[in-house]
């Protein structure tokens, strides 16, 4: 290093008095060193302690001097505009669609900068709104500084390639949207996989060559050298792709299959025990997992956000009897979900599908419940628990207008109205559905040995205890239990049972 230049006052006849010297001695100090001439061979050259250090880079922050939130967001949020076909329905459930479709785009993390809905009979089959609305979607694409437009409908191909050649920024459709919002959410492997195998298969219809890339093939001397009979059109990089995506595929339908089987042990398990299931369902955001927590205590993640669970929580109630029965928090339902979540969560679904009971929550508060209640009714038809004994449980009653309830109350007569953030209801619904479990079939009277308290214990969580008396050979029970614990049980019977008796003691 070199010592520093002496400045243009070192130069001159004056010095300064004894009294300064110690503030120029500090200025000097703190003033930079000047860099040394370089080299013309080795150039730039550095100490050690220099060349190993961080240093920052000027110029290359993207933040703003005194920002603001709108500057914040339009800084990193997407900014996007809807576009919506109304085919059939009302205007109502039209706006009603479009409002969901924001709150979509919202959850993805972009900014709905403006949302248009255009009457057809039916999307065209070429653009989705037609080549004149096509023009019109580009001017207001140009005018709000968008760079992203989402359509409230599945488009093929050809539409999707066609709007972007035409409007000259990313087009994505609703498929795409929840599919990405369901890939921010998955945490756990199963979820994960899950949803990279719904992407997966929407992919594999929608690749589409960029230029040179289609005629990238490996005929002539490319095939490995192998000359004469060896050469061929080889294959072309789309083709490519779409093998490459069919083997990934392959991969995590396989790894999917071997964590159904942890599942479905579970539920063989649980089966076995005879452990009536009750699974919580309905659309998204109408306070699934809300209602576990207040019904168990699960400490499931509770967000004011679509699609915030994906992965199902069982957890372990009991009755005001002593039965055990399992609650079960599964992934909201959403309308025209796409068919490939529904494919790819079919293990998850299925715990809907297997349940004694559906608790079918529903949020009072929003605009249009009955069309989440259709909607919900649409995909559970569609993954086989249509048949399903359901209870409508009405949630958010401190929200919703008392119109809103009495209307709800009186299309469901059986319905129960809670509220999860208040606790209001609870009570009603936790007897509800107890009443509404499944009941043992079979009626025992059984002297049961004292060395055999494990199945007096059983009879405590699977059965219904009526009486009890204390023997001097044993404790006589009298109970409803299901039949496998009934032919245990047969060992130990002492005559028809007095069903209906008052019970005594526990």
């Amino acid at each position: 290093m070199s010592l520093p230049r002496p400045d243009a006052a070192t130069l001159h006849d004056t010095s300064p008095a004894p009294d300064d010297e110690l503030v120029v001695e500090t200025l000097q100090r703190s003033r930079p060193s000047a860099p040394a001439a370089p080299d013309p061979v080795d150039g730039d050259q550095l100490d050690l302690a220099d060349r190993q250090s961080l240093r920052r880079v000027g110029g290359m922050s993207t933040e703003l001097s005194d920002i603001t939130e709108v500057e914040y967001r339009q800084l990193l949020l997407e900014r996007v505009v809807l576009v919506s076909v109304w085919t059939t329905g009302s205007q109502v459930d039209a706006d009603n669609s479009l409002a969901e479709l924001k709150l979509l785009a919202e959850t993805a993390g972009s900014e709905v900068l403006d949302g248009l809905v255009q009457r057809r009979p039916v999307p065209d089959p070429a653009t989705y709104i037609g080549s004149g609305k096509v023009a019109e979607l580009r001017d207001v694409v140009v005018a709000t500084g968008a760079d992203t437009v989402i359509c409230d409908g599945e488009l093929s191909p050809a539409q999707l390639r066609n709007l972007e050649d035409r409007v000259k920024v990313k087009v994505i459709d609703r498929t795409a949207l929840i599919l990405d919002i369901f890939a921010q959410h998955a945490k756990s492997a199963e979820g994960k996989a899950q949803v990279e195998l719904a992407q997966l298969n929407y992919l594999k219809q929608r690749l589409r060559g960029w230029g040179g890339n289609l005629s990238r093939q490996a005929g002539g001397r490319a095939a490995g050298g192998a000359g004469i009979g060896g050469r061929g059109p080889g294959e072309t990089k789309l083709e490519t792709d779409r093998r490459r995506i069919n083997s990934r595929i392959a991969r995590l339908r396989s790894a999917l299959r071997e964590m159904d089987g942890t599942r479905e042990t579970k539920r063989a398990e649980r089966r076995r025990n005879q452990v009536p299931s009750v699974a919580i369902v309905g659309y998204t955001n109408a306070g699934k997992s809300s209602l576990l927590n207040r019904l168990t205590g699960a400490g499931v993640l509770v967000e004011d956000a679509l699609f915030a669970t994906l992965d199902p929580t069982v957890r372990r109630s009991t009755t005001a009897d002593g039965r055990f029965y399992t609650l079960t928090d599964t992934v909201g339902f959403v309308r025209h979900l796409p068919h490939d979540l529904v494919e790819a969560f079919a293990s998850t679904l299925e715990e809907s599908a297997q349940a004694d009971l559906l608790l079918h929550v529903v949020d009072g508060s929003d605009p249009d419940p009955e069309g989440q209640i259709r909607a919900v009714h649409d995909v559970l038809a569609e993954i086989g628990a249509g048949k399903v004994p359901e209870l409508i449980v009405i949630n958010k009653a401190d929200a919703a207008t008392p119109e809103a309830i009495a209307t709800l109350r009186s299309r469901y007569r059986d319905a129960v109205v809670v509220s999860a953030r208040t606790g209001a209801g609870l009570d009603e619904l936790h007897r509800t559905t107890e009443a509404r479990l499944p009941r043992p079939e079979v009626d025992v009277r059984a002297l049961v040995p004292y060395e055999r308290g494990d199945l007096l214990n059983r009879i405590h969580q699977e059965g219904e205890l009526l009486t009890t008396e204390h023997t001097a050979d044993g404790t006589l029970v009298v109970a409803r239990v299901h039949g496998d614990l009934a032919g245990e049980l047969a060992p130990f019977e002492q005559g028809s049972a007095a069903v209906g008796a008052p019970v005594h003691g526990g």
